[in-house]
């Protein structure tokens, strides 16, 4: 194309920018409106890329001079993402135990698309608005997403919105298969550090490491959730909003038993929220390295599977929602897969004098070379 009918394009571009009843309602969104005016009513519809909107515009226009009777609801009710951020956070507050951090993220995301009107929020913003934070981790980008999607999904479920622009955003591959868990020896100094400094705290560590709660489950429990008689544990409510049952063994039910003795038997069973304070303390006077509370919910896996416990018990006794997050923690018990190979080599010895054939060997020679005697 010449410089001449490059110039006539960019001519027709800015007339058909400039067109009168045609308007980007956020500049730079390329979601097009047409206004005008019809039985002495100012109409606004939205209608997305801009040639839609000219045709559309053109359309309309024809249709009031032609003295057509016009939908009386042309224009839905626009919904701005901060509506859609409203109902996920009350959702959130009351069906899952990661409200807080929900409520965090939200902030975030309300502070960038808050007032933007939520359909005409693409993917591509999301996506370029995540890539803006390179310190990120891909889990964490994923947990956006999420919220993303239970945002739309509810504004779906409301009839606010139609679409759910998340779907179509991309997951993140995490590094799920490194995960830290304690050893025998590390184990040991971590409870002597506790016992030097908090003795008390010894059950709730107890209590981490024989039933694999998660933190916020074990700090959300109350008296009435355990049963003694059955030795039965309740989780009312875990991270996916469902109630969960876990069996006690002998050492959780010790654990239990002793914080029971020096507590009023009714309501919460820790005092505290969180093992934040005591336990960071322990962890650094233990000298462990990359070690937090959730480790201990892997050490918890890992050793179920070290026992032998097939993996959809695991599944179970973790609360895990598929398989393939308890499939994380087979390759976790290094041991005791190589006291299974090693197996193979105990007789070796047998092995090997029992390849010593009895059958003469030489005879398979003979056999072979006779057809070429005859030749």
């Amino acid at each position: 194309m010449g410089k001449a009918g490059r110039q006539a394009t960019q001519e027709r571009e800015q007339q058909m920018t400039n067109q009168r009843g045609i308007f980007e309602k956020i500049p730079g969104s390329g979601i097009w409106w047409i206004c005008y005016f019809a039985a002495g009513r100012k109409r606004r519809e939205k209608a997305g890329r801009k040639s839609t909107a000219i045709a559309l515009y053109r359309k309309r226009k024809t249709e009031i001079l032609e003295g057509r009777k016009l939908p009386d609801n042309l224009r839905a009710k626009t919904v701005a993402f901060s509506d859609l951020a409203d109902d996920a956070l009350e959702y959130s507050k009351a069906h899952k135990l990661s409200y807080d951090h929900d409520s965090y993220r939200m902030a975030k995301l309300t502070q960038m698309f808050g007032n933007r009107e939520s359909t005409s929020i693409t993917p591509q913003d999301f996506e370029r608005w995540i890539a803006n934070h390179e310190d990120w981790k891909p889990a964490t980008a994923n947990r956006y997403r999420a919220l993303l999607s239970l945002a739309y999904r509810l504004g779906i479920q409301n009839g606010k919105v139609t679409q759910n622009p998340a779907r179509l955003m991309r997951h993140r591959r995490e590094n799920n298969m490194r995960l830290r868990w304690l050893a025998v020896d590390e184990e040991k100094s971590l409870r002597e550090a506790i016992e030097r400094k908090g003795p008390q705290r010894l059950p709730e560590l107890d209590i981490a490491i024989h039933t694999g709660l998660r933190k916020s489950e074990q700090y959300r429990l109350e008296w009435n959730h355990v049963d003694f008689d059955r030795k039965v544990l309740t989780v009312p409510q875990s991270k996916n909003g469902e109630t969960r049952h876990i069996p006690l063994n002998s050492s959780a039910l010790a654990a239990f038993l002793l914080l029971k003795r020096h507590s009023e038997g009714s309501g919460r069973v820790f005092l505290s929220l969180s093992p934040r304070g005591w336990f960071d303390v322990a962890v650094k006077d233990a000298r462990l390295s990359d070690f937090t509370w959730h480790s201990i919910r892997h050490t918890f896996a890992s050793r179920l599977v070290m026992a032998g416990v097939d993996l959809r018990t695991v599944q179970e006794l973790m609360g895990h929602k598929t398989i393939a997050m308890t499939c994380r923690y087979a390759h976790l018990a290094p041991s005791h897969t190589l006291a299974a190979v090693e197996r193979l080599t105990e007789n070796t010895d047998h092995t090997a004098s029992s390849t010593d054939t009895k059958s003469d060997t030489s005879r398979i020679g003979e056999k072979r070379a006779a057809p070429l005697a005859v030749q």
